[in-house]
């Protein structure tokens, strides 16, 4: 299993390199985010390192005939799979602890701390011919760079104008940087200040100097680079998201939007009542026979107008109406879906472990072959199909084309039958793919 964390941790750091290099984080705030990544990927590296263990521990015993010294014993295979049935049952119930309580705190730690790394601005790096905006307000960039930290060509743009109300752009032949915790002191030689006054330019729309242009021969001022900083998000903004919810609690929620699906269906039912008022019937049923007729031929040309507009107009409202009442249940329609997800994957995880189990330990004893050679490729062909199935289902579920019952557990279903047939093929001590019954079949006929 550690191999397999590795391995998935690596491609973690890959996919997430870009948000990591060049922000100057310390080495606790990586080491934090690592662990998190790796508690996230345990529901992948728990199965696969199953997968891989049982195949080549069985390949290992059948190749050096230890699996037949104990067949020859009286021993049978379930009774040498049975203690581990009974590890692996223990395994599974951890998987499902693990999945129930410890996910969503690694979940929202990881959620947490991941958007406060991606939030968190560059460190301060100069590179000579391009701007550096790393600190809000300011642009900056120089032309080169010495062996001493002369800097040379300084250009600064100052926008900071909603607290001077001045934006100003300063340019120096030469300069220096010195930081001293959160300052950053800046003394520069030989330049020129260009300002532009933006409270004056707001009141008057029309001025003969709007700007002050100024020389120097040395400035020095101090720009806070607390922006910098690293701050860890607040955990409480992603609470409420599903993949940091126990059994019970997705359970709460789900029950909460079925509530709101089948109240926002009934309102849909009955809109064109609710739209409607029904005022009670004055007029006598014989009055009604006697002056029957087309309602066009009573009413003028105005009252005829207004009466096919009002419908028109009450028409649109209804529609629009329907169809907004229809969006709205298809949103929570599909959030129930993404909590149903959460659910199944929480015992999804403890019984695929079973699953691979029984599919990886009689295929071992069948290929009789140990080490990392041909039980590493056979685990990653069966893992990768197991995983592309879960994939596959999962997706399903999220555009409503399954129900989360039959798309998380498609995979499952799918490599049941093969744990099923190596099992069987084990306990017969018969090859993989040794197919007997057509050549009964045609002696039986002869």
């Amino acid at each position: 299993m550690p191999v397999a964390l590795f391995i998935l941790d690596m491609q973690f750091l890959w996919v997430y390199a870009d948000d990591l290099i060049g922000k100057g984080l310390a080495p606790w705030v990586i080491a934090e985010l690592m662990i998190y990544a790796s508690a996230r990927l345990v529901n992948l590296a728990l199965p696969l390192a199953i997968l891989v263990a049982s195949i080549m521990a069985f390949g290992s015993l059948a190749e050096r005939n230890e699996l037949t010294a104990l067949k020859s014993a009286g021993l049978s295979v379930f009774r040498i799979f049975r203690p581990l049935m009974v590890t692996m049952l223990l395994i599974s119930m951890g998987a499902f602890w693990f999945s129930n309580a410890a996910w969503p705190v690694a979940n929202l730690k990881f959620r947490a701390l991941l958007f406060s790394v991606t939030q968190k601005k560059p460190t301060l790096n100069l590179i000579p011919g391009a701007f550096y905006n790393g600190i809000e307000g300011f642009a900056i960039r120089i032309d080169g760079k010495e062996e001493d930290g002369t800097l040379n060509d300084v250009l600064i743009h100052d926008h900071r104008e909603g607290e001077t109300g001045v934006s100003r752009v300063i340019r120096a032949n030469q300069g220096t940087m010195v930081q001293h915790g959160n300052r950053l002191t800046i003394s520069l030689n030989n330049g020129f200040s260009y300002e532009e006054d933006l409270e004056q330019s707001k009141r008057r729309k029309e001025r003969l100097h709007p700007h002050i242009a100024s020389s120097f021969e040395q400035q020095e001022f101090e720009i806070d680079l607390a922006s910098l900083d690293f701050s860890k998000a607040d955990e409480g903004l992603f609470k409420r998201a599903h993949e940091m919810m126990t059994v019970q609690q997705l359970g709460k929620a789900m029950d909460s939007l079925r509530l709101l699906v089948d109240q926002r269906l009934e309102e849909i039912e009955f809109y064109g009542a609710r739209q409607s008022v029904l005022l009670r019937d004055t007029v006598s049923a014989a009055a009604v026979v006697k002056a029957a007729g087309p309602l066009w031929t009573v009413l003028s040309p105005i009252e005829r107008r207004m009466a096919f507009d009002g419908a028109r107009s009450l028409a649109r409202n209804t529609r629009q109406g329907i169809a907004n009442g229809i969006e709205n249940a298809d949103t929570r329609v599909r959030a129930m879906n993404r909590h149903a997800i959460e659910w199944h994957r929480k015992f999804f995880l403890a019984l695929s472990c079973i699953l691979l189990f029984f599919i990886g330990a009689p295929l071992g004893s069948i290929i009789r072959k140990g080490g990392l050679g041909m039980p590493t490729v056979l685990a990653i062909g069966i893992f990768l199909a197991f995983y592309i199935l879960s994939m596959i289902g999962e997706q399903m579920v999220k555009a409503g084309t399954v129900t989360p019952g039959f798309g998380m557990w498609i995979s499952s279903l799918a490599l049941l039958p093969f744990a099923v047939f190596f099992t069987r093929q084990a306990m017969r001590d018969a090859q993989a793919f040794q197919i007997n019954w057509p050549v009964h079949f045609f002696r039986k006929s002869n």
